[in-house]
Order: C-alpha cells, then sequence, then structure tokens
C-alpha cells in the first residue's frame, strides 16, 4: 500500500463550467492548505491541459471521472491520467474485482503513481434509489460490500458518504483511505446531497479528505469560506 500524506485534508472541487472562474479561484489559493478535484464537466470542456495547467501550479489534483467499463479500457484511462501527474484517480467500485486489479497492476507501473480510490454508492442516493437500480440491502450495506471488495482488489481507499465512515473504518481498518463528499457546513444548503454531516463530525467518524464543492465554489467570498471551514476543523486531533 502506497504511502498516503493526509494533509490538507480538504479537496476544493472546481466545478465550474470554464476555466476562467475556476482560475480567479485557484490563484488565491495555497497548495499547502488545500487540494483540488476536477470532474466530468471541465474535464470535458477544458481537457487533459487544465488539469496540467493545475498540477503546473503546484496542486495536488483528484481527476474525478469515474472509471467505469471493461478492465482494459479503464486501465488504459487509468494509465492516461496518471501521465498528467494527477494525485488521484477514482473508478467505480461496481465495475468489479478484475477491473479494478488491471487498473491497480498498469498504475504501479508508474515510479510516482497516483492513489486509486474507488466510488462505493454516489451520495446523491438514498436506499429507495439503490433498492431500484437493484442493489439488495441498504445504502450502508452496500457500501460496505463494495468497500471489502475494493481492499481485497489492493486499492488505496474508496470514496463514500460520511454516513458510512465509521462502519467501513471498523471493517476494514485504518490503512485505507476514506474520500468523502457530501459535507457540508451546518450553514450550508444540501443542494442534491442526500447522505451529508459537517466537516468536523466527518473527520471525527473516520473519514481522511473531505470533498468540498458548492459550499466554497458557490459562496459570495469562496476563500473566506474555505478559511472558516479550515478554522472548524482545526481542533481535529487523529487517534
Amino acid at each position: 500500500m502506497k504511502s498516503i500524506e493526509k494533509n490538507p485534508r480538504i479537496i476544493v472541487a472546481l466545478d465550474y463550467p470554464a476555466a476562467e472562474p475556476a482560475l480567479e479561484l485557484v490563484s488565491g489559493l495555497d497548495p499547502a492548505l488545500c487540494r483540488l478535484k476536477v470532474g466530468k464537466e471541465m474535464f470535458t470542456r477544458l481537457g487533459p491541459g487544465f488539469v496540467e495547467r493545475l498540477v503546473s501550479r503546484g496542486f495536488d489534483v483528484f481527476l474525478d471521472l469515474k472509471f467505469h467499463d471493461i478492465p482494459n479500457t479503464v486501465a488504459a484511462a487509468c494509465d492516461a491520467a496518471a501521465d498528467l501527474g494527477v494525485w488521484m484517480i477514482n473508478l467505480h467500485a461496481s465495475g468489479g474485482a478484475p477491473m479494478m486489479e488491471a487498473a491497480m497492476e498498469r498504475l504501479n507501473r508508474h515510479p510516482n503513481r497516483p492513489l486509486l480510490v474507488a466510488v462505493t454508492v454516489l451520495t446523491s442516493l438514498s436506499d429507495q434509489d439503490i433498492a431500484k437500480v437493484g442493489y439488495r440491502g441498504t445504502t450502508a450495506e452496500t457500501v460496505l460490500r463494495l468497500a471489502a471488495l475494493t481492499a481485497d482488489s489492493g486499492l488505496d481507499g474508496i470514496v463514500c458518504s460520511p454516513r458510512e465512515v465509521t462502519e467501513v473504518r471498523r471493517g476494514i481498518g485504518q490503512d485505507f483511505l476514506l474520500v468523502t463528499p457530501g459535507v457540508r457546513p451546518r450553514s450550508a444548503a444540501l443542494d442534491d446531497q442526500k447522505r451529508v454531516m459537517t466537516p468536523l463530525d466527518a473527520l471525527n467518524n473516520g473519514a481522511d479528505m473531505l470533498v468540498i464543492g458548492r459550499p466554497i465554489t458557490a459562496a459570495a467570498d469562496p476563500l473566506a469560506s474555505l478559511k472558516d471551514i479550515r478554522e472548524s476543523i482545526s481542533g481535529f486531533n487523529p487517534a
């Protein structure tokens, strides 16, 4: 398992429709204070070059493309992402062990490989939603099954709701990275997230990394919002 540096713990989701507002925000950020996430919209609009620009500014970049395809295709996509110099990549655990193992094997060829984590259940989904998809049991039970599959496949960790981190931590152990979206300060709107928690509560429950988007990027003063969130977790002391 690759050694994982967990600070800084906040990953700012750059969910913008264009480069200009994203770069305006990034210009005021310090790579020592936060990491950045680039998702499907920005990557589709702006391409690999935008990711490389962020990396060149010294930021750890989480490329959030949630790969899900046949093993060879996902392995090749992860290989291409690693060539961009990103810090972390993700895929869907529901793609199965052969897919995850193929991706991990390909990434291990890189001397400074990025972290590879698997998405379990999207934080926008409830128990009723996953039942309609065809999963058996509750959301928490599904997350635990997919987390165990991910660990057995040799990946670094998972993406899950902060509501599931305590059970995953108990079941999988400490040397497993838990990346949590669905994190909201108490004053923020829920937007389309259904399984949410405050930043400090998420960390106290066992989360390692906090993905935070609109509470920062849609704030009247994004930098002030980021500083407020950092202050809210300043007292966190992991055991």
